[in-house]
């Protein structure tokens, strides 16, 4: 029998949680009911909780990295059984523009994520549909299941960077994204990929899951030390990992003549000013990367030789989200990825 009340965390004012019961309402034929067995708090998160992400405006129910159960399936799903193991991609397409129609759903004119419609994960359980649900095999658990999310951010923006064999890469912000970036890069072929950050226990992890080369930009100029590693020569590739106007500029500064810059950070300032003449003088590229399409399975097959576990810092139980939210935005409290478990 489906279960009929859901218990949901909510910011409703900037560092500030609630909880909330809501009745599950019948599931339409495409859907399924996942219980929620672990759900980690993003980055995007935490913007949301200092009330200062773009597309978010509070009260929001926050959590799209999760994994769990399926606890009830819609008339027509064949696709999962109850009592699988699942994670979820919380996109939510139209299905019907020309870039659905094309099979590009990530550039749908309706994108949006579950978390802005008020479905987050930091629930006991989540609606979504049959299609954006994939079984978790054996080799991940819970906790790095609900981890194939970011991975898969990560996934999506070394694919869109096409980053080559022997290629030189910089990746700006050692939080779990750019950590993850930085594995994918090396699974892609990079030959030197530097990674930049203020906090040296990022650093040092980072250099375990990927990286080759760690600069403190807090202790020495990031320009700078990208012209030594590389001889003057500059970047390949670069990833902004941060979304602030100075990570901006060192991701499109420290490339090569012809080289792209990936920027994934979520911008709380989005104005952003820069030397418009080096697009012309090096023919430098900038593009984003948001979300992810068609990246999943690539993720999941990926994560069987990426040490996800490491990215674990802390775990809460659900009942104590305004405490891992606090633990999530303390930089001092070496945190990277925090756990829920209702």
């Amino acid at each position: 029998m489906q279960p009929s009340i859901n218990r949901i965390g909510e910011v409703y004012e900037p560092f500030k949680v609630r909880f909330l019961e809501r009745p599950i309402p019948p599931l339409a034929p495409d859907e399924v009911l996942v219980r929620v067995k672990a759900s980690a708090i993003c980055g995007s998160d935490l913007h949301i909780a200092r009330g200062l992400h773009p597309s978010a405006p509070l009260p929001v129910t926050i959590g799209h990295e999760f994994s769990g159960d399926i606890a009830a399936v819609g008339s027509d799903v064949r696709k999962v059984k109850v009592g699988a193991r699942v994670t979820v991609e919380p996109c939510i397409v139209c299905g019907k523009c020309d870039a659905c129609r094309h099979g590009q759903y990530g550039y749908c004119e309706q994108i949006s994520f579950t978390y802005r419609n008020g479905d987050g994960a930091m629930a006991d359980y989540v609606v979504v549909k049959e299609p954006y649900v994939y079984e978790l095999p054996d080799y991940l658990t819970y906790e790095t299941g609900a981890l194939i999310e970011p991975l898969s951010v990560a996934t999506h923006a070394v694919r869109r960077a096409d980053i080559r064999l022997g290629e030189t890469v910089l990746i700006i912000g050692a939080g779990a994204i750019g950590m993850m970036v930085a594995s994918m890069c090396r699974r892609s072929g990079a030959a030197e990929i530097i990674i930049a950050d203020f906090s040296d226990q990022r650093l040092e992890m980072a250099l375990q899951v990927g990286a080759t080369v760690a600069v403190n930009s807090g202790r020495e100029d990031l320009e700078e030390a990208v012209a030594r590693i590389t001889h003057g020569k500059g970047v390949d590739k670069s990833f902004e990992c941060v979304g602030r106007e100075s990570c901006f500029l060192q991701a499109i500064m420290t490339l090569k003549r012809n080289g792209t810059a990936t920027i994934v950070g979520i911008y709380e300032k989005p104005q952003v000013q820069f030397p418009a003449s080096r697009l012309v003088t090096h023919e430098i590229h900038i593009q984003g990367a948001q979300g992810y399409c068609w990246d999943f399975p690539i993720a999941i097959a990926a994560a069987r030789d990426i040490p996800l576990e490491k990215f674990i810092t802390h775990t809460f139980p659900l009942d104590q989200l305004q405490q891992a939210l606090d633990t999530a935005l303390d930089r001092n409290s070496g945190s990277i990825k925090v756990i829920l478990k209702p």
